[in-house]
């Protein structure tokens, strides 16, 4: 089964690694994604996620070290994965029997609130970007504790709305993981196309502000657009342990509960691999194919699960990209 994971950190994983090993590098890591691990776990595609923490330094100048490592790393194992420019770029991998990379940015502020900046990450690359991450900026506000209040009715700012107009003209996919209800309103009612959730669960099955109401997943499907599976324990159960394990079954009660409400169509993967701090059942993207199986057992059919798998996200690609 193939598989197509809309989220990973594992770009920046690496480069915080290198200031204790140097050699640290994509093809073969500790980590939970390198290129044998995906190998093994069957992958078409991941995308790789150029994160940055506002209170971590220059965010652009964090994001511009990420990329470049990201094009390094892409051309050092350009026998075995090619970057994603279009989706004809996808094709020609697999004709080649290439896995694939595309380049996402998570935090919107890399950007300063700045047109140009944005046209210019375009042009390294970048084909997906969340508008925040964890902190309010010169775009939004994400769905976050700040000043001791949830915000979840503040949403895009006005650089936000000639964002997401931008994006949606470069054919940067709109990625509302982090946003704020209100900013994912914002972005439903001021675009046109497809987008998506890359890392974000059903809110209803586990109450975590990061994850997405009824109603959001209903909208993001009649859009045509995909939410990834997140693998985080504190966003799959509500009675979770700093220690507990993040479980399939948990896992496979969220894809059951979307599947009800908005079809087999808005699913997809976002393992958050590398980006998470919890044990995971599914260790590392070599064992992806442990929860196809389970999914089986569960009772989904074989094209249910290509859809969730790859299918449904390389379907929106190719109406973006």
């Amino acid at each position: 089964m193939k598989v197509i994971d809309m989220h990973c950190d594992t770009m920046k994983a690496i480069l915080d690694g290198r200031e204790v090993d140097k050699n640290i590098n994509l093809k073969h890591n500790n980590l939970s994604v390198d290129i044998e691990k995906m190998k093994q776990g069957d992958y078409m595609l991941q995308v790789f996620a150029a994160y940055t923490n506002m209170q971590e330094g220059d965010s652009l100048v964090n994001c511009l070290r990420t990329i470049d490592l990201f094009h390094n790393e892409i051309k050092a194992n350009k026998e075995d994965i090619g970057i994603v420019l279009s989706y004809n770029d996808i094709l020609k991998n697999i004709e080649q029997n290439k896995m694939s990379a595309l380049l996402s940015i998570e935090e919107g502020a890399c950007c300063k609130g700045d047109l140009g900046l944005l046209r210019n990450i375009y042009r390294l690359g970048v084909r997906m970007m969340t508008l925040t991450w964890n902190y309010e900026n010169e775009l939004g506000f994400p769905n976050e504790i700040i000043d001791e209040k949830l915000v979840l009715d503040r949403g895009l700012k006005n650089k936000g709305f000639e964002f997401i107009e931008e994006m949606e003209n470069l054919g940067i996919i709109i990625d509302v993981s982090h946003l704020s209800d209100a900013g994912f309103y914002d972005i439903l009612n001021n675009t046109k196309k497809p987008f998506v959730a890359s890392h974000s669960n059903a809110r209803n099955i586990c109450g975590h502000r990061r994850n997405m109401t009824d109603d959001m997943i209903k909208k993001l499907s009649d859009r045509g657009g995909v939410m990834g599976l997140n693998f985080y324990s504190y966003f799959l159960n509500n009675n979770v342990a700093s220690d507990d394990i993040s479980k399939i079954e948990d896992m496979i009660k969220h894809v059951k509960h979307i599947k009800n409400i908005a079809g087999i169509e808005v699913i997809g993967l976002g393992s958050d691999f590398d980006g998470i701090d919890c044990k995971v059942e599914i260790e590392n993207s070599s064992k992806m194919q442990i929860l196809a199986e389970k999914m089986k057992k569960e009772g989904f059919t074989e094209n249910e699960i290509e859809h969730i798998f790859y299918k449904n996200v390389l379907n929106l690609f190719k109406e973006i990209l």
